[in-house]
C-alpha cells in the first residue's frame, strides 16, 4: 500500500500567543536599555562639543592677550536682539555671539554648538534656549548657555567675563561673593558654559518647560580649567 503523505502541523493559536508574549517581554527589557544607551551617547557627544569649544576659547585668548571676547555688540544685534527672561534671572545667556566669534577656531560642522539631545527635545524650540549664529534666515543655532556672558550693559558687571583675563574673572567673582554662584577658589570652580535647563523653582515658567532639562536629572558644565562636569540637579526632572 502506498504511504499516506505526512500531515504538516501548523502553530496553534496558543503557541502563537506565547511567542508574541515572549517577544513583547524581551522588547520591554531591551528598549529601556537602548534608550538609556542613546541618552548616554548624546551626553558623551555633548561633552566632546564643550571640550572643543573650550579649546577654541583658549586659542582665541592666546591671540588676544589672554582676554575673553567682548562682543556685547553681537549680543545686542543678533536676530531678536537682547532678550532677557521676563522672570528671574533678568539676563540672556544664549551664545549665538560665541559661535560667530569662535568660528575661525573651530573646524567642522556648526552642530558642535548644540547638544544632540536638545535638537530632539521640545526645549530646542523655546526662544530662550537657542539663538541664531548670524543674520541669515537659515543661520545655524547655538543651543548652549553662558551665564557669565549674559549682560549687555555699558558697564561690565563683576560676574561677567567680557574682555577679562582669567585672573580678573576669579578676582571679580570673589569680590561679587554671589551666594548663588559661590566664591571660587580657582578656575576649576568657575563655570563657562552649560546645557539648557529650566528649574522647577521658577514658578512663572510655562508648565511645558518647567523642571525640564536637556539631560536627565542634571546638566553638563564646562569649567574654566577645561574640564566638563555633570551636575545633578533635583530641580529638574
Amino acid at each position: 500500500m502506498p504511504r499516506s503523505p505526512k500531515q504538516v502541523r501548523g502553530f496553534t493559536l496558543i503557541e502563537l500567543l506565547v511567542v508574541i508574549a515572549i517577544i513583547a517581554i524581551l522588547a520591554g527589557l531591551i528598549l529601556p536599555a537602548l534608550t538609556s544607551a542613546k541618552k548616554k551617547g548624546n551626553r558623551i557627544v555633548c561633552v566632546s562639543n564643550m571640550r572643543n569649544i573650550d579649546l577654541a576659547f583658549r586659542m582665541y585668548r592666546s591671540d588676544h592677550e589672554e582676554r575673553f571676547p567682548d562682543r556685547r555688540d553681537l549680543k545686542l544685534s543678533l536676530p531678536g536682539g537682547y532678550r532677557p527672561w521676563n522672570h528671574w534671572p533678568r539676563s540672556d545667556p544664549r551664545t549665538g555671539w560665541a559661535g560667530i566669534v569662535l568660528s575661525n577656531y573651530l573646524s567642522g560642522t556648526a552642530k558642535i554648538w548644540t547638544c544632540p539631545s536638545l535638537r530632539k527635545s521640545p526645549l530646542g524650540k523655546v526662544i530662550s534656549s537657542v539663538q541664531p549664529m548670524g543674520h541669515a534666515t537659515n543661520a545655524p543655532l547655538s543651543g548652549y548657555w553662558m551665564w557669565r556672558f549674559d549682560r549687555a550693559t555699558e558697564d561690565i558687571p563683576l560676574d561677567n567675563f567680557w574682555g577679562k583675563t582669567e585672573p580678573q574673572v576669579i578676582q571679580h567673582l570673589r569680590q561679587e561673593a554671589n551666594p548663588f554662584i559661590g566664591i571660587p577658589e580657582g578656575p576649576t570652580d568657575v563655570e563657562i558654559m552649560v546645557d539648557v535647563y529650566y528649574p522647577n523653582t521658577i514658578e512663572d515658567l510655562d508648565e511645558s518647560i518647567r523642571g525640564r532639562a536637556v539631560h536627565p536629572l542634571g546638566r553638563n558644565r564646562l569649567m574654566l580649567d577645561g574640564h566638563v562636569q555633570y551636575l545633578k540637579d533635583k530641580r529638574t526632572k
